[in-house]
């Protein structure tokens, strides 16, 4: 099989720009996330190095993702898309650490309810970040490209609530923490709605 190389197919410094942004932004929200999981663990200088840490890798796999565009344009596209997945998955599990901080349970009807909150409070950042960043939408707001993105993004909300409720509500593996269940439940539900919101902001929302 012979691999045809596109050209012109470009990496600016807005993507790099924008890139360092979302490594500094998951660095920045990371860090209460393990003081929650971890605490005491955190020094000015671990903190310091998982920033400048989560900015370099962002950097570096949106290059990776860019040479594999130079293939197949969807690579770039799709790394673009997992930047902001990334950043909206610290942001969701930020949030729901915290309310899960100040209300003090982990599991239950609760959990559902912080889970649902915090995934739509992140995905209104991801809307703004995909349209104008990772599918390069120029045009406009309508009522009918954001009503199509609501109505995915709901879908996606039911599939993330629907797999971290299910997850959560398995007993908890070789003696896991309930805290560290629950985030672990998180991230699964994020791996399934990512998929989701892929295809269907790509096919559907903003083509």
């Amino acid at each position: 099989m012979k691999w045809k190389f596109i050209k012109d197919l470009e990496m600016n410094r807005k993507d790099i720009f924008l890139s360092a942004v979302i490594g500094f932004l998951v660095g920045i929200l990371a860090l209460p996330i393990i003081s929650n999981l971890k605490p005491n663990i955190l020094t000015i200088y671990l903190s310091i190095g998982i920033i400048l840490g989560f900015t370099i890798l962002s950097i570096t796999a949106l290059w990776a993702t860019f040479l594999l565009g130079k293939i197949r344009p969807v690579f770039f596209q799709f790394g673009k898309f997992a930047a902001v997945g990334t950043l909206n998955t610290v942001l969701d599990i930020g949030i729901l650490n915290l309310l899960l901080f100040l209300v003090g349970v982990s599991a239950g009807g609760y959990f559902s309810l912080f889970k649902g909150t915090s995934f739509l409070l992140a995905s209104t950042n991801s809307y703004f970040w995909n349209k104008f960043w990772a599918f390069q939408s120029n045009l406009p707001v309508t009522a009918g490209e954001y009503t199509r993105f609501i109505i995915f993004t709901f879908i996606g909300l039911l599939i993330n609530v629907g797999v971290a409720s299910l997850v959560v509500s398995i007993s908890p593996l070789n003696g896991l923490s309930a805290s560290l269940w629950a985030n672990i439940a998180a991230l699964v539900a994020v791996i399934a709605s990512l998929i989701w919101n892929f295809i269907s902001y790509r096919y559907f929302v903003f083509r």
